[in-house]
């Protein structure tokens, strides 16, 4: 990736096949920074991708955090070896240094687009004989140095797109290798790279497809052996359109700040790709690593429905709240955001207990799609006792006394072992024992009760998620109000 700016779920993509193509066949996935283009490089955007990655669960083998047998793994620290490169292709005749000004190529540019062509530079530089070039080295004249680009390319078997091969020399100019500052351009700088560090495969976005057949010219000049390659079809909205960075709503810090899993979005950008016999919500990153064949990536554009993230999300959660050791380090999130939402309206330290915390996770597992959706106010009953005085319960029924004491009875008697389904047996039974309070109305009374809300999980489950004593205590305050 380059360092121009935060990674975002494009990126993930990419790095996403390049680790489970790397773990399904035991090899190595590097992470190698682009920063060639000086001007538009980022402060801290190289150890953002690095978090991001370990943050989404799939951390590079070799990288500039954690360095490896073939770093430095950041362009800017590989000039000597590009410069190097570059040499040998002036000595072998397969580059040229060209003289031309920052105006005339503006001038070629602007000539093209007026006669409704694609701009391309001319190869003037091309022709010059040592004498011209030594010349002008000696006026102190800045150049850079262009690659020959030659006629006749050899096709190429791409492992998504099959056969290919791009005629570059009949629709673009010789490309800039290596700039007036030193720095490679990422043609120069991918392939030196690939060679040194020993790359066998490269899996990365099909805008780069059209200028392999280039980067094989580069490999053939250089007499080296090029990796495979891989081009992964784009990734649009589901509306076939390209993803908005505008609104920073596609980075994965987005995603991170708000709750949602890593597993989530890695399921979900591989579930509207391809590479899998099937879409299947829940993937694992095993399931993920094991399932996948680079065969059977397709050649149309991935369609990213974001909607359905919260419900991808959902699932996720779920088998995190199943699993004992990671339901721990929900338990852990899910307190300390109790206290940063209402932790001015002094909690209750009691609602802080992990043991309550679990009961609560483990009551809405499968109805909630972020952690904290149990902090909204939907559920600040759990958190926060919540004032009902007398006079609001007895809109509902005149038998307030009656039914609050039927169901501290029943709670003295059911203490032990609550259930969801035991009390909804009992509370119907209850119903029964009032002169005219119909069951919906009694329901409703004790709703707002216990959470001092019409909406929300059914009563049965609120007493088992608060516990026999905050229900008690809960009736209690509500009839002496």
């Amino acid at each position: 990736p380059t360092t121009t700016g935060f990674l975002h779920l494009g990126g993930l993509r990419t790095a996403l096949y390049n680790y489970i193509f790397a773990k399904k066949h035991q090899g190595t996935f590097i992470l190698r920074v682009e920063d060639t283009d000086q001007n538009r490089v980022v402060p801290g955007a190289a150890e953002g991708i690095e978090d991001m990655l370990d943050w989404a669960g799939i951390p590079p083998d070799e990288s500039p955090g954690r360095g490896g047998p073939a770093g430095p793994y950041v362009q800017s620290l590989r000039l000597e070896l590009y410069r190097r490169a570059s040499a040998a292709l002036l000595d072998s005749g397969a580059a040229y240094r060209c003289f031309c000004t920052p105006q005339r190529l503006e001038l070629l540019r602007r000539e093209a687009l007026r006669s409704q062509q694609t701009p391309r530079y001319d190869n003037r530089c091309r022709h010059l004989t040592p004498t011209e070039v030594a010349q002008k080295l000696s006026q102190g004249l800045d150049c850079v140095i262009r690659f020959r680009l030659e006629k006749g390319v050899e096709p190429f078997q791409d492992l998504v797109y099959g056969w290919n091969k791009h005629e570059v020399a009949e629709v673009e100019g010789d490309p800039v290798i290596l700039k007036g500052d030193g720095f490679p351009t990422y043609h120069l700088a991918n392939v030196v790279d690939d060679h040194y560090m020993g790359i066998t495969h490269v899996l990365r976005g099909t805008e780069w497809l059209a200028s392999t057949s280039k980067h094989l010219l580069l490999y053939k000049a250089f007499g080296w052996e090029p990796p495979q390659f891989g081009h992964l079809p784009l990734l649009l909205n589901k509306d076939g359109g390209k993803l908005s960075k505008r609104q920073g709503d596609i980075f994965l810090e987005r995603f991170a700040q708000d709750g949602f899993l890593p597993e989530a979005l890695l399921d979900i950008v591989t579930n509207c790709g391809s590479g899998f016999t099937e879409k299947q919500m829940g993937r694992t990153l095993e399931e993920l690593i094991s399932q996948f064949e680079v065969g059977r990536i397709t050649t149309h554009s991935a369609l990213l429905d974001l909607e359905a993230l919260p419900e991808f999300n959902r699932v996720h959660l779920t088998r995190h709240i199943e699993n004992q050791e990671l339901r721990q380090r929900l338990i852990r999130e899910l307190q300390g955001l109790v206290e940063l939402v209402y932790g001015d309206q002094q909690v209750d330290p009691d609602v802080l207990e992990s043991e309550y915390v679990e009961r609560v996770l483990l009551l809405r597992k499968g109805h909630i799609s972020l952690l904290k959706n149990l902090v909204s106010s939907d559920y600040s009953y759990l958190w926060v006792r919540p004032s009902v005085s007398r006079q609001q319960l007895q809109t509902i029924s005149a038998e307030v006394d009656e039914i609050g004491k039927l169901v501290l009875g029943l709670m003295t008697r059911q203490a032990a072992a609550l259930t969801v389904e035991e009390l909804n047996k009992d509370l119907r039974s209850l119903q029964k024992q009032t002169r005219e309070t119909k069951y919906s109305s009694m329901m409703q009374l004790l709703r707002l009760v216990l959470s001092g809300r019409q909406h929300g999980p059914s009563v049965a489950e609120m007493m088992v998620t608060l516990g026999a004593e905050e229900v008690c205590g809960r009736i209690h305050r509500a009839l002496s109000s």
